[in-house]
């Protein structure tokens, strides 16, 4: 899902650095089945000093959370997607980043029409962040 959103954003996979906010999977096994379990704030407190050192490595002058999980790892606050999805905010650092939904939430919308808008809200989204990139120098790189 991800890489065809991106894709269709006009992103080259093949640029992009995509790594997880919390390095541990949290599950509830469901029979065969294991379902994703939300981490907690310490969970993803935990994390943080793990991702400021990929930063650190990457360099991104871009940065795309992809839910509140992402989200709040990145700003040490919890941040409400709907209210700043798709528009670039300044980290500390000097870097930019760009809120939206999880590409997983797609996968949940069991009405075709509205898993149709969603998809396209997050491409949507995504060119925000092509755009942001077709301005920065050739050597500058992005996160997911």
């Amino acid at each position: 899902m991800l890489d065809r959103a991106m894709a269709d954003a006009g992103l080259d996979r093949k640029t992009v650095f995509v790594t997880n906010a919390v390095k541990h999977f949290k599950f509830e096994p469901r029979g065969k089945r294991r379902l994703h379990k939300r981490p907690n704030a310490y969970e993803i407190e935990r994390c943080r000093w793990w991702n400021e050192i990929e930063r650190k490595l990457v360099k991104p002058d871009l940065i795309v959370a992809l839910g509140a999980t992402a989200a709040r790892s990145l700003t040490g606050r919890t941040i409400t997607i709907n209210k700043v999805r798709g528009q670039p905010m300044a980290l500390e650092d000097g870097s930019r980043l760009v809120v939206t939904f999880h590409p997983s939430s797609l996968l949940r919308i069991e009405d075709e029409t509205d898993r149709a808008l969603r998809y396209g809200e997050f491409v949507d989204d995504l060119r925000v962040c092509a755009k942001l990139l077709k301005a920065l120098p050739p050597v500058q790189r992005i996160a997911v």
